[in-house]
């Protein structure tokens, strides 16, 4: 009899370990629960290093942005302390990946909100709209999808750019980079015709970069852009969600756009064209 339990119990023991393996393999691990963030002191959030304006580093090496901006907010109105942060870098294909295997709790990475990466993670309340464009040499604009027979198109990996061309024209030859710099270095190198991504980016880059314009500025639907946590983990969302619609009664997000986004876009952007407050599209 003593014997069988032995073997009960060490069978048990060894199923769980495989278990527990397998869940730190494969991302299944549970997400940290609200109280369980408290309890660490600090929050691990997913930003950009390399998309100016909305998530870069300066040149001390701090983490600056639009996105970053809002973060810092949310991370102070939880533990009274914007500092009470980790910051994580990381590249577009990435988000979805370091939720699902718990590296992170939050992306605040200019994330825009679609049906396929929703059912892979839960997305709060939105706080910028956004569309696709396309941008080009003004000595060779690309200004509509036919200007691209024949040549290539920059996107990167993991980015709405690269499934709606990919879903709507598979005939756009693609280039396709992991980072956004690189996809930027060769836009200007002349590896390719034109580089697509959110609008709201290129407006910003085009305005900072003299010889390029945004020919085609909206392509596709208007999508918004939100924070995401790991898919049920609802007491982060809900809370999220809570201070979203408080710092919309203060019209914090306009005051975000007015740090980060202003100087980039000049007088070229109506604000309530992008921003969203309270997580109410108007």
């Amino acid at each position: 009899m003593r014997r069988t339990m032995v073997k009960f119990f060490g069978t048990t023991i060894l199923l769980g370990m495989i278990v527990l393996a397998g869940a730190i393999l494969t991302g299944t691990a549970d997400a940290r629960t609200l109280d369980e963030i408290k309890a660490a002191g600090r929050i691990r959030v997913a930003v950009f290093a390399d998309k100016p304006p909305f998530g870069y580093l300066d040149e001390e090496g701090k983490n600056v942005g639009f996105d970053l901006v809002i973060a810092k907010r949310v991370v102070k109105d939880l533990f009274g302390s914007e500092n009470a942060v980790e910051w994580v870098l990381l590249e577009p294909a990435n988000r979805v990946e370091y939720l699902e295997a718990d590296k992170i709790d939050v992306v605040f990475a200019n994330f825009t909100v679609t049906k396929e990466r929703a059912e892979k993670v839960d997305f709060a309340l939105p706080y910028m709209k956004v569309a696709i464009g396309v941008v080009s040499p003004e000595s060779a604009a690309v200004k509509d999808i036919a200007d691209l027979k024949g040549k290539k198109l920059i996107v990167v990996k993991g980015t709405t750019a690269e499934t709606f061309f990919a879903s709507n024209y598979p005939d756009v030859e693609l280039l396709k980079f992991d980072a956004i710099s690189e996809a930027f270095q060769a836009l200007t190198d002349g590896r390719g015709a034109g580089l697509s991504n959110d609008n709201t980016f290129l407006f910003a880059w085009a305005n900072t970069n003299k010889g390029y314009t945004v020919g085609i500025p909206s392509l596709g639907s208007l999508d918004t852009i939100a924070p995401a946590v790991r898919k049920g983990n609802k007491e982060l969302l809900e809370w999220l969600n809570e201070d979203i619609q408080k710092l919309g009664a203060e019209n914090f997000i306009h005051k975000a756009y007015d740090e980060a986004l202003a100087p980039y876009y000049g007088g070229t952007v109506n604000p309530n064209d992008l921003v969203i407050e309270g997580g109410v599209i108007k």
